[in-house]
């Protein structure tokens, strides 16, 4: 086991030979769009992010499925079409899967994918100097919020869903061509949760500048509006102390930073080097990057909000 429980990172990774390694994870949650076929592209999308994260490439996929026989079968059928066109798209192969019945439709992937064991990415290994760069930006499940409201515009409900099935396969291709520290992706535990992670696991602080974050198109304005999930009061007393927050940063802002993501970006820790010729890979990505922070030594906080 080359990487296990021990540092909260992405996914699972076995040593199969000294060229090769597994990775494995799963991931599904409810319907988050009306539409199937979207929610089946963006619960995959999710699912197979993990497998970036940690450096690898999906190979295999199964469905995890739990559907309702109260809903015409059709639904399930676009839900499973959305989910096979991403794993197509990863270049991956979905080779069955495991469908129960159940009040409510949830659905995902259990993915198997395959890394050198000297390639490796996980969340530990954060450097002082380093830069922290995020690939795609936050507000997803505020979006999702108002989506479910019935109150996000068509703008906005465009963005999520694009930002939300676009693969982390184009970032992670970035990455391959750099050298960096440390990596995971934004998902359930929001940006402050994960960088948390990354923070405790590689014993060093974190600095954001809240103002570079990239931001979902009117993010900001539906969290003025109270349209915040409750992950993200969970999420905010998960990371309790371990976040200082500059005085003066607005309420709304603090609750984007809390936000669960779904399907959300890498954050990579790379050396102020690495980082111009990373930003120029990810030119061709297609969603909005940016460097967020940087890391520093330990402070009395593991991460401090600018």
């Amino acid at each position: 086991m080359i990487v296990g429980l021990n540092t909260s990172d992405d996914a699972a990774v076995y040593r199969i030979s000294e060229d090769l390694a597994l990775i494995q994870t799963l991931d599904f949650f409810t319907p988050i769009v009306d539409d199937p076929y979207t929610f089946g592209q963006i619960a995959a999308a999710n699912s197979l992010s993990d497998v970036y994260a940690m450096g690898g490439e999906p190979r295999l996929a199964m469905n995890i499925v739990c559907f309702p026989d109260c809903l015409e079968p059709d639904i399930l059928a676009q839900i499973l079409k959305g989910g096979q066109a991403k794993v197509e798209e990863a270049g991956a192969l979905l080779v069955g899967g495991h469908t129960i019945e159940d009040d409510e439709p949830k659905y995902g992937l259990s993915v198997s994918g395959f890394v050198h064991p000297n390639k490796v990415l996980t969340n530990n290994g954060a450097k002082v100097g380093d830069r922290l760069i995020l690939t795609k930006p936050l507000g997803s499940g505020i979006i999702n919020t108002a989506i479910k409201g019935g109150l996000a515009d068509k703008a906005s409900y465009d963005e999520a869903v694009k930002v939300m099935s676009t693969l982390n396969r184009y970032a992670k291709e970035a990455i391959d061509k750099v050298d960096v520290n440390g990596v995971t992706d934004v998902t359930g535990f929001g940006l402050l949760g994960h960088a948390l992670e990354m923070a405790e696991g590689s014993s060093v602080s974190i600095r954001i500048d809240h103002k570079k974050i990239p931001l979902l198109k009117n993010a900001l304005e539906y969290a003025r509006m109270g349209l915040v999930p409750a992950g993200a009061y969970t999420n905010r007393e998960h990371v309790g102390n371990g976040v200082k927050f500059r005085e003066g940063i607005s309420q709304e802002i603090t609750d984007i930073l809390f936000d669960p993501q779904t399907s959300g970006g890498l954050l990579i820790s790379v050396s102020e080097e690495e980082a111009d010729r990373l930003f120029q890979e990810l030119e061709n990505i297609p969603t909005a990057y940016a460097i967020i922070g940087e890391i520093t030594d330990r402070e009395d906080h593991y991460l401090i909000v600018e």
